[in-house]
């Protein structure tokens, strides 16, 4: 399994269409076996779901994300979870223990 996590400086970044990088877990029997930071190289909104596709993610953690993105992740089969907040890597353990507190209706701020 891999898991996403949109990244600024070692956090949870807020607002998925306009993150610059993502930090990318593999994930083997629960346990992050290896991690790196990948640059969205100016890719924006709901063609960020084609990139998190084409690197094999299953799982996005986030910040805000706005329905068009949500709706291109849908689509590419990848699971979010949205109004996460803190450290990158302390939300991915969180998740792995099911213990990660995220707001299924998180939006972006200027997003309805």
């Amino acid at each position: 399994m891999k898991i996403a996590v949109t990244y600024k400086a070692g956090q949870v970044f807020q607002h998925f269409g306009h993150t610059e990088q993502f930090k990318i877990y593999d994930i083997e029997d629960g346990k992050v076996v290896s991690a790196g930071v990948i640059d969205t190289n100016g890719t924006g909104h709901g063609a960020l779901a084609g990139l998190l596709s084409a690197f094999g993610v299953d799982i996005l953690i986030c910040g805000g994300i706005g329905g068009g993105a949500q709706t291109a992740l849908n689509n590419a089969n990848i699971k979010f979870y949205g109004g996460v907040k803190g450290e990158a890597d302390k939300a991915v353990e969180s998740f792995l223990n099911g213990a990660l507190q995220f707001d299924p209706n998180a939006k972006c701020d200027h997003h309805g």
